[in-house]
C-alpha cells in the first residue's frame, strides 16, 4: 500500500502522550497514530456494541424489574 504524508498539529501535551504511548508499545509514533485511526474507523462501532451488550447483561435484572412493570401497565412507586 502506498503511503501518503499527513501533517497534523497538536499541542505539546498531546504530542508527548503519543510519543510515550508509542514507546510503551515499541512502535513508531507514525504507526501508533495509524493504528488509532484504523481502530477508530473500524472497531469503534463494534466496541460500543460490545460494551452496551455487557452493560445490559450486567443490569438486565434491574431493567426487567424497573421497566417490566411499566409494560404490564404499572407505574413505579
Amino acid at each position: 500500500m502506498a503511503k501518503t504524508q499527513l501533517n497534523v498539529r497538536v499541542d505539546e501535551a498531546t504530542a508527548e502522550t503519543a510519543r510515550r504511548r508509542a514507546l510503551q508499545r515499541g512502535i513508531s509514533v507514525n504507526r501508533y497514530i495509524e493504528e488509532l485511526v484504523r481502530r477508530d474507523a473500524g472497531e469503534v462501532g463494534h466496541t460500543f456494541v460490545d460494551a452496551a451488550a455487557d452493560f445490559m447483561k450486567q443490569y438486565e435484572a434491574v431493567f426487567a424489574e424497573e421497566f417490566g412493570r411499566e409494560r404490564e401497565g404499572h407505574r413505579p412507586s
